[in-house]
C-alpha cells in the first residue's frame, strides 16, 4: 500500500482518496477509523455535558431504557440508543456482544471461556464483560479466529 501526503492550500477543504482494486474489510475499517476520528460522543454526568473520544470508549451498556458510556475510570449517560451506536461505529473496533452492551475489542485484554458457550471479556481497566454465545462466532470471525 502506498501512501501519499500533499499540502493543501489554507482555503482547500482538506480531502482523502483512497484507490483500491477492491472494498476490503481492511480499506471499510480504515475509513470507518477516519469517521470515527471525527465524531465525538458526548455524555452527562453529574449534569455536565462531556466530549467523549470515541477510542477511549471500553463499552456502552444498555440498562432500563438508558444507555451508558464506560470508559477507563468514568461512566457517562448518553441519549443514543445501542442500535444507533452500533450503526455509526459498524467496520470499527466496537463490536456487539450482547442485547445490551456494546464493546470496544481495542481494550480487551483477554477472553476465556464462560458458562453456556459465552465469553468472558477481561478489559485493560480490569472490568469483566460477557459476551453471549450468539456473538461469538461474529467476534472470532472479526478477530481472524
Amino acid at each position: 500500500m502506498k501512501i501519499i501526503i500533499e499540502d493543501c492550500n489554507p482555503d482547500e477543504e482538506e480531502q482523502i482518496i483512497i484507490r483500491c482494486s477492491n472494498m476490503s474489510e481492511t480499506v471499510m475499517k480504515l475509513i470507518s477509523e477516519l469517521k470515527m476520528g471525527q465524531k465525538k460522543l458526548t455524555g452527562t454526568k453529574d449534569g455536565n455535558i462531556i466530549m467523549i473520544e470515541p477510542q477511549n470508549v471500553y463499552y456502552f451498556e444498555g440498562v432500563d431504557n438508558k444507555v451508558f458510556i464506560y470508559c477507563k475510570q468514568n461512566v457517562y449517560e448518553t441519549k443514543l440508543k445501542l442500535y444507533e451506536i452500533e450503526a455509526a461505529y459498524e467496520n470499527s473496533d466496537f463490536f456487539r456482544a450482547s442485547k445490551s452492551v456494546i464493546i470496544n475489542i481495542s481494550k480487551v485484554r483477554s477472553l476465556s471461556p464462560a458458562f453456556s458457550g459465552r465469553l468472558e471479556a477481561l478489559l485493560f481497566n480490569g472490568e469483566k464483560v460477557i459476551i453471549s454465545r450468539q456473538y461469538v462466532p461474529e467476534l472470532k470471525k472479526k478477530l481472524g479466529l
